[in-house]
């Protein structure tokens, strides 16, 4: 029997280096600051690290616009320091996974100097050009409209006496994907970084990397060859290799991006909207609704999160339903952008209550896929709104409640970014060291609860069936095995809540509690009455003695 693939079991968490831990006191998080955190990462119980862009950059997009695909950038250490890191990481049983960005490159990368330079380079063609931009189609603005001027995608330059296509800033030009050269290019950045040790990639823009970028260029037969090349490729390099893609498309779509051969993980927009609108509205339907939805991918799997680095996107909502989500978590016009999204972390969306985060967190590791953390929302860290953009959700990590947070030594001014201070979710108040001193903290409970996510894989990548409860604000799911079912029953809502669950059980049916409280469920006549206090939630793994089954895990205790 073939070990089953690593990824279907993980839990990756997502990090900045740059705002993780400083080393040496420059104020700019870097590689061996992360090296001293890998125990507490381990300690965690994450299996995966998912890395943002470290390469040489003019960080005009958080290190989005790449100027070397083969360095790192100075303020965050040496290759050297990469891949001491990457030892270590494995040292500890944990994977690596890098961002791949090569929708586009920064303005300053070599190749797009020598294309606006020279019309006959062959970098010329490594890019997409025109003597006179045509007129956008209906989806084929900015992606960051607002910010982009005329939400522009074509931008004059002047060297070259032409114009170039970006979808994402002008100072980001798009690479010609459709070009042979660029994606032998792409090939040997991944067998770089691989032969270093990762173990795969998450692709950055993976929507755009395949669509027509110029006007005169025919609607490709397959589109999504080009990331299935990728995969061989990297498989080629190493076996187990995994790709994770940022691929945001609409669901009757998303099936196509993980056939065979395909991304391993697709980021689960659809999901996270749908999961977002439910705990705000405190009602089951959208959730069941953000599931239906879902088509089935076979070959790969979902990874799931309730916020990652980019804006919270509820564009693919219902209207009316993405309006109650704004006037509820985003009330303040300045806490939204592009029209779409929001620009908070989780735990100001949800006031800083802890019943309500641990609810949202027993929602995303229940669900059927691979759960993503953002650092810091272990801790329930906030946001700083006077940051422009996307920036608020990107502050330093709070490790304790010494002076910057414990993240550097460095000067206030010298810091990467502020950090957050005073009120609510200041350092002051929250912090790893104070939480890991507290038994009944929301980061104590977290590596409790991951750590009976791992152990019960039924959830991972069994069939999901959503089961019917009879109130509006209970959602409850289950995930059937041979002779075992897990049950999950959760409360949206502020106000206790008592309802059976029909589950067709055998009379010699026995029930153990996982997660939540622990008198919250029992068996009655083939049914599970639960009692959920506002807000609560329970995991059951139910089995027939009679058959043989093995004894469940010991449960995580309580909420």
């Amino acid at each position: 029997m073939e070990p089953e693939p690593w990824h279907k079991n993980a839990v990756i968490y997502a990090l900045d280096v740059e705002a993780f831990n400083d080393s040496d006191g420059d104020g700019v998080g870097d590689f061996q600051g992360l090296i001293e955190r890998l125990d507490y990462l381990n300690g965690l119980g994450v299996s995966a690290l998912w890395l943002l862009p470290f390469y040489p950059t003019p960080n005009r997009d958080n290190g989005y616009d790449v100027t070397d695909y083969y360095g790192v950038d100075s303020r965050l250490g040496t290759l050297g320091d990469f891949v001491e890191f990457v030892e270590e990481a494995d040292e500890r049983g944990i994977r690596v996974l890098i961002d791949l960005v090569v929708n586009h490159t920064s303005d300053q990368h070599p190749w797009f100097q020598q294309a606006r330079n020279d019309p006959d380079s062959k970098y010329r063609d490594y890019y997409v050009w025109v003597e006179e931009p045509p007129p956008p189609g209906p989806d084929e603005g900015s992606v960051f409209p607002g910010e982009v001027e005329d939400d522009r995608i074509w931008s004059y330059d002047s060297e070259a006496g032409a114009y170039y296509y970006h979808r994402f800033y002008p100072f980001q030009p798009d690479l010609n994907t459709a070009n042979p050269d660029v994606r032998e290019e792409i090939y040997k950045i991944m067998k770089f970084w691989l032969q270093l040790g990762v173990d795969g990639f998450r692709v950055d823009a993976a929507t755009l990397m395949i669509q027509p970028k110029h006007p005169e260029a025919d609607e490709l037969d397959d589109p999504h060859e080009l990331l299935r090349s990728l995969k061989r490729h990297a498989v080629a390099q190493r076996g187990d290799t995994v790709l994770l893609a940022e691929a945001d498309d609409e669901p009757g779509i998303l099936q196509r991006y993980a056939g065979e051969d395909g991304m391993d993980l697709l980021m689960n927009f659809v999901l996270n909207a749908h999961l977002i609108a439910a705990l705000a509205t405190g009602r089951a339907d959208p959730l069941a609704d953000g599931l239906e939805r879902l088509p089935d991918l076979e070959a790969g799997q979902w990874a799931n999160f309730l916020r990652n680095y980019d804006e919270l996107n509820i564009g693919r909502l219902p209207g009316d339903l993405q309006e109650q989500v704004f006037e509820l978590f985003a009330p303040d016009p300045d806490m939204r952008i592009y029209g779409r999204g929001i620009r908070r972390r989780l735990a100001p969306m949800l006031d800083g209550d802890r019943d309500r985060l641990k609810l949202a967190f027993s929602l995303l590791f229940s669900m059927p896929g691979t759960p993503l953390l953002l650092y810091g929302d272990e801790i329930g860290m906030g946001d700083e709104p006077a940051l422009p953009g996307r920036q608020p959700v990107r502050t330093p990590m709070q490790w304790s409640d010494e002076r910057n947070a414990g993240f550097s030594t460095a000067r206030e001014e010298d810091l990467t970014a502020p950090v957050i201070s005073g009120g609510k979710f200041g350092y002051e108040r929250v912090n790893v060291a104070s939480q890991r001193s507290d038994g009944e903290s929301l980061l104590n409970w977290l590596q409790r609860l991951i750590s009976t996510r791992r152990e019960n894989h039924e959830i991972g990548h069994g069939d999901v069936h959503v089961v019917e409860t009879g109130h509006e604000n209970v959602f409850a799911h289950r995930y059937d095995g041979e002779n075992t079912t897990i049950l999950c029953a959760h409360n949206l809502s502020k106000e206790s809540v008592t309802t059976g669950i029909d589950v067709d059980l055998a009379p010699s049916a026995s029930m153990h509690h996982l997660v939540g409280r622990q008198d919250s469920a029992r068996l009655e006549d083939g049914r599970v009455e639960v009692s959920l206090d506002g807000y609560g939630f329970v995991w059951l793994h139910v089995h027939d003695e009679s058959s043989g089954n093995p004894q469940p895990r010991e449960p995580s205790d309580g909420q």
